[in-house]
């Protein structure tokens, strides 16, 4: 699918957006003042669908290039105007107008898909192609929203869930019954939720969200062709709900638990398919079915996993073809429940080679088995256990999924003689984040982990958006930040002053644990002009160690502040010799000009900066290094300068 520019929707597009929005940083200032809420920024992939659809002349639906972005700049409940031209211009991204209950305020750019496809006509290749995209814009956003159609976007969410792997941001795939522009449409409110649900909250799954609920992806099927609630996630209950608010059941959140960045594994096995047994299929079919280049298969029996107990021809064949490698699967048929081997027939398959598939829905196993038999790193029998392992929430095996340890909160509940989930939740909101942050400050790992077994989701933030690792990260406990990060800690999430624990890291000099966040997929938020202008405010008192951690961090050390001036501009107008030489020798850009025209070397011999000017001598003739004059050389030996 190649694509084509739109309003705000292309490639190029959202990062001309990026770049706009730091040239007009300093104009935009004031407008940040007159907003109390912090931004969260969303990126939609607008990949196709009934959801964007117009009607043409003769009524029918179809997707029209480029018709969608500028649809929803004319809609008021879609798009904040005046906020965002006065943030952003007129072809800046979209907002959304901002109510008292969110935490913060949504910013949505656009990317629409040239060839906009029908989700009957999606294939392996969209998938990959989704993915590729969520990974190029990955660090510029809170979280995505993929715009898709209904019929296959089960398939889409439960391979998405597979593909990303170490997720720390929110995915959301949802669509529509009815086209979002028509008069009574389903599509409105599930672009609504998902944006809002997209900038606000920290849950880094892959999920669909349709008519009033957010679910685990991979636990979804499509269930009706016409109802506003299209989907059910029959095994697993919701993640969230929609409605006057917005409640998250964190306790049910699938957190990674390894500390690994984010990548995108973009190769799938296509060598898969769905076989579904029914009152007398032939055997020559099913062998038909197994032959190579079959490499796996789902197998939807019956009830619990059933198969005709007098059907050794069927059974010879599933039994040859595990022999020659090919991992078999056993799902249910029923639209809930899972399989299990009660009954002799169940344990005939178990003999015969076929795996189990728990209670996984047909669009998960099959992504999955995709997904593991294209893990060329691994052997059959390595395979086979993974397709039988909890790797994205997507089967129970053995524990409900819904927890009921929660007796710690239990217990003070009924002390306080509350009794309504909705009451016990507010506790646990309040007694959870509290405890956890305790036991960060007394450096006690034995207590975390007791508090998770409790019940306690690990990234759970107090009333100002904390969470116990951005406690860690400020207190400089490597052993007690290694074992949050090991229990599914994320690292994305900002408080509501808009600090991350990396932020938290690097404004305490933490550079071992700023290292382990790096590795476990942290990056700088927020806009590259604030990020100078605190490197600026380290440059001008001549704090290095400032520096090396934004450094560290990814930090650009020529980033220019509101007035154009960079970190070596402050060093040298304030003589801070040991910052202009560990600027220099860290690739600072000595070239580099204010809003006055002014390089770093002009403030220095303005204010008379003797260290300064020495230092950036050799640096003056066109920002290349020229050799010392002898006159330059004796300032420096009087000053105790080297360019060592």
């Amino acid at each position: 699918m190649s694509r084509l520019p739109c309003d705000c929707g292309s490639r190029d597009n959202v990062r001309d957006n990026d770049n706009n929005d730091r040239n007009m940083e300093s104009n935009r200032r004031s407008s940040m003042a007159n907003s109390d809420k912090p931004e969260g920024r969303v990126l939609v992939l607008y990949t196709g669908g009934t959801i964007g659809m117009m009607r043409n002349e003769q009524g029918a639906l179809v997707p029209i290039t480029n018709a969608f972005v500028k649809n929803l700049r004319k809609y008021p409940q879609l798009h904040d105007r005046e906020y965002a031209e006065k943030r952003f211009g007129a072809m800046g991204p979209l907002v959304l107008p901002v109510t008292a209950t969110d935490n913060r305020r949504v910013v949505y750019s656009v990317f629409e898909y040239s060839e906009l496809c029908d989700s009957s006509n999606m294939t392996m290749d969209e998938w990959i192609r989704i993915a590729n995209d969520i990974k190029e814009s990955y660090e510029r956003f809170d979280g995505f929203v993929v715009l898709h159609g209904t019929d296959t976007l089960s398939y889409t969410a439960s391979a998405l869930s597979f593909m990303l792997e170490a997720l720390g941001k929110i995915v959301i795939l949802t669509g529509s019954q009815v086209p979002i522009f028509d008069t009574r449409s389903d599509g409105l409110d599930n672009f609504l939720a998902s944006l809002v649900i997209a900038a606000n909250y920290n849950i880094p799954e892959v999920c669909v969200f349709f008519g009033t609920n957010l679910l685990r992806g991979n636990r979804t099927s499509k269930a009706s062709a016409t109802s506003f609630e299209a989907f059910q996630s029959p095994n697993f209950l919701p993640l969230a709900t929609a409605n006057i608010k917005i409640e998250v059941d964190y306790r049910s959140i699938f957190r990674p638990c390894t500390m690994e960045k984010f990548y995108v594994h973009a190769s799938l096995n296509r060598n898969v398919g769905l076989l579904r047994l029914f009152p007398s299929i032939t055997s020559d079919l099913v062998k038909v079915f197994l032959q190579p280049p079959m490499e796996g298969v789902i197998l939807q029996s019956y009830g619990t996993g059933n198969i005709p107990t007098n059907r050794d021809d069927i059974i010879e064949e599933f039994r040859a073809a595990t022999r020659r490698g090919v991992i078999i699967v056993n799902i249910t048929q029923c639209a809930s429940g899972c399989v299990s081997d009660a009954y002799e027939a169940g344990k005939l398959l178990q003999k015969a080679g076929v795996i189990s598939g728990f209670d996984m829905t047909p669009e998960a196993a099959l992504t999955k088995l995709a997904y593991v038999l294209s893990k060329n790193n691994w052997d059959t029998e390595t395979k086979r256990q993974m397709m039988q392992t909890n790797l994205r929430g997507e089967l129970t095996a053995g524990r409900p999924p819904i927890i009921q340890d929660w007796d710690l909160v239990e217990a003070v509940a009924r002390s306080l003689r509350l009794s309504s989930m909705a009451e016990l939740q507010d506790l646990g909101a309040i007694l959870f984040p509290a405890m956890l942050n305790a036991a960060v400050i007394r450096h006690d790992v034995v207590k975390l982990e007791s508090l998770k077994g409790y019940g306690a989701d690990i990234s759970l933030a107090n009333a100002d958006g904390r969470t116990a690792l951005h406690i860690a990260c400020c207190e400089g406990d490597m052993k007690v930040v290694r074992s949050l990060l090991k229990m599914g800690a994320n690292v994305h999430i900002k408080d509501r002053f808009d600090r991350t624990p990396l932020t938290d890291a690097i404004e305490y000099d933490r550079h071992e644990i700023i290292r382990v966040l790096l590795q476990c997929g942290a990056h700088l938020h927020g806009d590259a002009v604030s990020i100078g202008e605190k490197m600026c405010s380290a440059a001008t008192a001549g704090n290095t160690k400032r520096l090396h951690s934004y450094l560290m961090a990814g930090a650009d050390l020529s980033q220019k502040d509101s007035s154009g001036r960079t970190p070596l501009h402050f060093a040298a107008l304030h003589d801070r010799v040991e910052a202009v030489r560990y600027l220099l020798d860290h690739g600072a850009d000595s070239r580099c000009v204010d809003m006055l025209g002014e390089t770093a070397t002009d403030l220095a011999e303005t204010v008379q900066a003797e260290g300064a000017i020495c230092l950036l001598a050799p640096f003056k003739q066109n920002g290349v290094h020229d050799e010392v004059d002898d006159k330059t050389a004796a300032r420096m030996q009087n000053l105790g300068l080297s360019m060592s």
